[in-house]
């Protein structure tokens, strides 16, 4: 039934997570004309997490829609083209594409500027959830509850919410990594900074992909000459030997699937910049002999069957769909969820219908991401268990496909 005017008493939507998905949940939400509430576990503001995001046309449409200053999110660092570099540091390919990439933390602060204070709650570590006929009520693990018409959960990876509902379903490794790193532009060499640093550029090594473009410096600053330049990548990782290895630290300690980058082992940085030098592009190489504290990620899937669970409860964002940073589609993708859950919500009354009708929606786009990504990373596996992994694999060990395709939404089809 769709809904024929405003409540009384709006109903309530308990977020789970307060980063990307979480704040563009609320924003879409509250626009639509709910009272919403973020729960975030960490006990302070977030910042400074993540290097850079590639934007999409749809990214600046919703960050409208919800009330953003979508002008101020383009104030990023334009980058006009993509560039491929030889081993031995000649331009082999060249390609045109306008695109603009803006900062993790510019972008979270918009957002975060745009919810009032009050409405989100630091240090909120969910417990469990608790649905019941007509209402759904949050436990926190200090003893706290929230109660409201509908939760979300917009906690990321390892999802606490889809944890309760699907504890089968959860992230694999693909067994390949990434290195990544950043670094300040005014470390480089001239002729690097000219080569390299204004382009999304590449080198590509047998069975790995390194690529990188400039993000913002300091303190947000996008001017020519305050940036960073910030590098992935990608290289293949066996679990039991090379992955476990990677992940012992400093105190001998094995982490299972991140490790804090202080607690990398000076060992493996320095290997890490002797093969950069054997492998990669001399500018390439440059840049990762510069940064200071390269850090580890390691690449996951994640496929979520259902988004919805129970009468009340639905996932969006990183909890439900995971796919590998080769598409450069995570923030859009977690902005057209929030989206459109406010759009189905809006338009039927009934919250259990809304959330399949929203579920029908997204979570064929979802997956679909994450197909696009696997077959742009293909070639990085050591085994391809589909004939359709072979193909893919095939077609993105050329250079040119490589700079059409990595970080655009071309060739998602749900």
């Amino acid at each position: 039934m769709a809904l024929s005017g405003a409540a009384a008493t709006p109903r309530r939507a308990l977020i789970i997570g307060g980063s990307m998905a979480g704040l563009f949940t609320a924003l879409s939400l509250r626009r639509a004309g709910w009272d919403v509430h973020v729960y975030e576990r960490i006990g302070s503001e977030l910042s400074g997490r993540g290097a850079g995001i590639v934007t999409h046309a749809e990214l600046f449409e919703i960050l409208k829609a919800c009330g953003v200053d979508s002008e101020a999110a383009r104030v990023g660092v334009f980058v006009s083209g993509r560039r491929v570099f030889s081993r031995e540091g000649a331009l082999t390919g060249e390609l045109r594409l306008e695109q603009i990439v803006t900062s993790w933390g510019h972008l979270y602060g918009l957002l975060r500027e745009a919810l009032p204070t009050q409405h989100y709650h630091h240090g909120r570590n969910l417990a469990r959830v608790e649905e019941q006929a007509d209402r759904v009520i949050a436990h926190f693990e200090d003893g706290s509850t929230a109660e409201g018409d509908l939760l979300v959960g917009a906690d990321g990876i390892f999802s606490t919410v889809r944890a309760q509902f699907a504890p089968d379903v959860a992230p694999s490794y693909v067994g390949y990594i990434a290195w990544r790193g950043l670094v300040a532009e005014t470390d480089l060499s001239a002729k690097t900074r000219e080569e390299l640093v204004d382009y999304f550029a590449f080198s590509l090594p047998p069975g790995e992909q390194m690529l990188g473009y400039p993000v913002a410096g300091e303190n947000e600053a996008m001017e020519r000459g305050q940036r960073r330049f910030n590098f992935v990548w990608y290289r293949q990782a066996p679990a039991e030997t090379v992955l476990r290895d990677l992940l012992t630290d400093t105190d001998g300690v094995e982490h299972a699937l991140s490790i804090p980058p202080n607690k990398i082992r000076p060992e493996i940085v320095a290997a890490l910049r002797h093969t950069a030098r054997e492998t990669l592009a001399p500018q390439f190489a440059e840049v990762v002999e510069c940064t200071h504290q390269p850090f580890i990620q390691v690449i996951q899937d994640l496929a979520s069957p259902h988004m919805v669970f129970g009468r009340r409860t639905v996932i969006l964002g990183d909890a439900a769909f995971v796919a590998r940073p080769h598409v450069g589609m995570g923030v859009t993708k977690a902005a057209g969820d929030a989206a459109a859950l406010a759009d189905v919500l809006s338009q039927i009354d009934d919250i259990p219908a809304a959330l399949e009708a929203f579920n029908a929606k997204r979570r064929p786009y979802g997956a679909a991401v994450v197909r696009r990504a696997r077959q742009l990373g293909a070639y990085m596996q050591a085994e391809l268990s589909t004939e359709e992994d072979r193909i893919a694999a095939e077609r993105h060990k050329q250079p040119e496909a490589i700079m059409a395709e990595t970080a655009v939404n071309t060739g998602i089809a749900a």
